[in-house]
């Protein structure tokens, strides 16, 4: 049999070949046509850790005027120690109590140190000036009342600069803590991968600073004492002076028993790892257990009377219905 001069068994070689050959010219050019969507998005996404990573880094150690957010602090000006002087505040400037909790909420430099020294001194009499002044002018009390009144604000005053630094430790320490979990199974991977502990402490500061800048503060601190302090333990001990909290602390013992008694880092890391998760857990679950009896007054409050006035309304209306018939 044959097809314009061919036969069957020619025509169908001469398309299988065609077949193959198209196919191979398809997968040989058609790659180079492709976009690698997966590189570009893993670009993308480089390319977007980098910016946050420099815009973290900036923030770090150049923002805070006030002594936060900076690494090196903020220094006093001429005033502030004109003014320290004169109302002979020294004791309150070598205090080694007040520079610790002033560092646990965060501010670093002799300049935190002036203010809150200051802000003792002058927080009760403006307290006072602006309470009798609102007292009389205001709210229409008279002047032995708007003294009573301002006498009351100038005691409070004394106590102002402690309750807001009390509550920035407490924020900090909050925010520090929901972040340290993340950051110990970072410091954990780093060390396991070969890391030395100083290596892994500044990669996980640049990974965890979107997540929580006041502990990548911390560890970029630790990481340059580690570097000039001749005695590491001086560092791990200061990290867990600065932030106050009990969790850091037992890290940081940790770690100074490894070194001390060169037992694995990472083995200590691991340990510690589980048991912050552990803890982090239990206080979940203790949260959890306080929510029925927190509940309790706002159903009272809110929730019953709408339901008994739901329940009770229609038997009301009937029970007027009747009597009105009557």
């Amino acid at each position: 049999m044959s097809f314009a001069g061919m036969d069957f068994t020619q025509v169908i070689t001469a398309i299988m070949a065609m077949i193959c050959v198209s196919g191979t010219l398809y997968v040989l050019i058609m790659p180079l046509f492709e976009r690698d969507g997966l590189k570009s998005r893993m670009k993308s996404v480089a390319l977007e850790r980098d910016e946050i990573r420099m815009r973290e880094r900036a923030r770090l150690n150049n923002a805070g005027k006030d002594g936060r957010g900076s690494l090196r602090g903020s220094q006093p000006t001429q005033r502030m120690k004109d003014l320290t002087e004169r109302f002979n505040l020294q004791s309150v400037l070598t205090d080694k109590e007040v520079k610790m909790r002033l560092a646990q909420a965060g501010f670093r430099g002799p300049g935190p140190i002036y203010k809150y020294a200051l802000g003792r001194v002058f927080a009760p009499p403006v307290l006072f000036v602006v309470s009798l002044f609102y007292a009389t002018a205001v709210m229409g009390y008279g002047f032995l009342t708007g003294l009573l009144v301002g006498a009351a604000f100038a005691g409070l005053g004394y106590f102002v600069p402690n309750i807001y630094l009390q509550n920035t430790i407490e924020k900090r320490q909050k925010a520090i803590g929901r972040a340290w979990p993340d950051a110990l199974d970072l410091m954990l991977i780093c060390v396991e991968s070969g890391m030395s502990i100083e290596v892994a402490m500044q990669k996980v500061a640049d990974e965890i600073g979107v997540q929580s800048a006041d502990l990548a503060e911390e560890l970029t601190l630790t990481t340059a004492e580690l570097s000039y302090l001749q005695d590491r333990r001086i560092a791990f001990e200061n990290l867990g002076n600065r932030t106050g909290m009990d969790n850091i602390k037992n890290v940081v013992m940790a770690l100074i028993q490894a070194e001390r008694y060169g037992t694995p880092v990472a083995k200590a890391l691991r340990a510690m790892s589980d048991d912050t998760r552990d803890q982090r857990m239990q206080e979940a679950e203790k949260k959890a257990a306080s929510l029925p009896p927190k509940l309790t007054v706002p159903m009272i409050v809110f929730f019953l009377p709408v339901l008994f006035a739901v329940i009770m309304t229609p038997a009301i209306l009937q029970i007027m219905d009747v009597m009105g018939g009557r």
